[in-house]
């Protein structure tokens, strides 16, 4: 199975459709006047399929159980043909593509199973995914040519050379993947006073983007979010909310972190964890949905929050 305890939870759907082609206008008769003898051929089929779309997982391999959360199933006569709509919605970590084909495939069977003593020309045809949401796909968003963005570190002991810097790297790294690649690169100590200066100058430079990673945590020297704060213009709580949450999911430790985010100016600060792991975590959190806010704040006057 893929490793997908990386991803966010989201509200997920699927449409798939499945056409059943009969050969003989009576069989179509048949259905429409409830004549087939094993019973009421879509009542049958929509319930194989709700089941067939719930045990999905337990027959494709390298799908994961997930819960299903609405299902419907819908066939409609139209001439000779009878066609299949399947929805199906979940809120979680991966898609239900499969298992809206899934359904689809197996009410297509059982309608093919109920009419075949009526039609020996019965065929399955057109099973397919019409449509699919959610994820991080529909949140998706170029950042543009222009957009330029600053990472900063702030560590005393990587000053000192007596650590090397992972964090920011795999911050720059996870930038990469939507087409954005930092002009700054900096490593401070945590000093008050410097974090305070690098923000200004990075605002006044008009940088759409601005991450700190570091000085997040409890000891007396972590300082960034109390030297941030001050300087927002625009506080964005929700952000390190969501971090928090989806670090939580997997480490009790995250409720220590003191990350906080907004606009200084037209930049967007944030402030992540020091830690490896805590930085890819919130980058996992918040990216791509973050780089919504940019279309949303353009042109937006950032007055300042009581």
């Amino acid at each position: 199975m893929m490793n997908i305890t990386h991803k966010i939870s989201t509200l997920r759907k699927a449409r798939a459709e499945a056409i059943v082609k009969l050969s003989l206008p009576e069989t179509a008769t048949a259905v429409k006047e409830g004549r087939v003898p094993k019973g009421n051929v879509f009542e049958f089929a929509r319930a194989a399929g709700l089941l067939a779309i719930k045990k999905t997982s337990d027959l494709i391999p390298d799908c994961h159980p997930l819960p299903v959360e609405y299902a419907a199933i819908r066939c409609r006569l139209e001439g000779l043909k009878i066609i299949i709509t399947v929805d199906v919605h979940t809120i979680y970590k991966t898609g239900v593509e499969v298992e809206a084909m899934h359904g689809a495939s197996v009410t297509a069977l059982t309608i093919y199973d109920m009419l075949k003593p009526l039609d020996k020309e019965i065929e399955i045809d057109g099973i397919r995914l019409i449509d699919k949401k959610g994820g991080k796909s529909d949140y998706m968003q170029y950042a543009g040519s222009d957009f330029s963005c600053a990472v900063v570190v702030c560590s005393d002991s990587i000053v000192k050379g007596v650590k090397q810097d992972r964090a920011g790297r795999a911050i720059m790294d996870q930038l990469s993947q939507y087409d954005i690649y930092p002009s700054v690169y900096d490593i401070i100590p945590d000093d008050f006073n410097l974090i305070q200066q690098r923000v200004g100058y990075f605002a006044d430079q008009g940088y759409k983007l601005v991450i700190f990673t570091g000085g997040t945590g409890l000891s007396k020297r972590d300082v960034t979010p109390e030297a941030v704060s001050p300087l927002l213009t625009r506080s964005i709580p929700g952000i390190m909310e969501a971090a928090r949450v989806y670090g939580g999911m997997r480490t009790a430790y995250a409720m220590l972190s003191r990350g906080v985010a907004g606009f200084v100016k037209d930049s967007l600060v944030l402030t992540l964890p020091g830690s490896t792991n805590g930085a890819i975590e919130t980058m996992e959190a918040l990216f791509p949905q973050l780089l919504h806010v940019f279309p949303i704040a353009k042109g937006a006057s950032h007055e300042l929050v009581d």
